[in-house]
């Protein structure tokens, strides 16, 4: 490889991560979703304090952690210090994130 070739190799590796780091700040919606489960109007209005309902996942199952909506990874939920938190273990490929756009 030929030092201008080196140096545009090092150009546009440097300039992906300047493009990277313009994109750490965006904030977006990450949520993490325990299960779901239909449920008619008139049962959604009978549901007060003390109310069971039953979701689609089993006991032990991963949890959907999402961002904006789309699917990034599976994780669990774990107990950090007095708080919550969900430690990832299964990352969605990219490919498989795209074809979910």
């Amino acid at each position: 490889m030929s030092t201008s070739d080196q140096d545009a190799t090092a150009s546009t590796v440097d300039g992906g991560a300047a493009n990277i780091r313009r994109l750490e700040n965006i904030e977006v919606q990450l949520t993490v979703e325990v299960g779901g489960t239909k449920i008619t109007i008139g049962d959604l209005l009978k549901l007060n304090d003390g109310s069971i309902v039953e979701l689609d996942r089993l006991t032990g199952e991963h949890l959907d952690i999402l961002v904006n909506g789309t699917l990034l990874a599976r994780g669990e939920v774990v107990l950090v210090g007095e708080r919550l938190g969900i430690r990832f273990s299964q990352i969605v490929s990219p490919e498989k994130r795209v074809r979910s756009l």
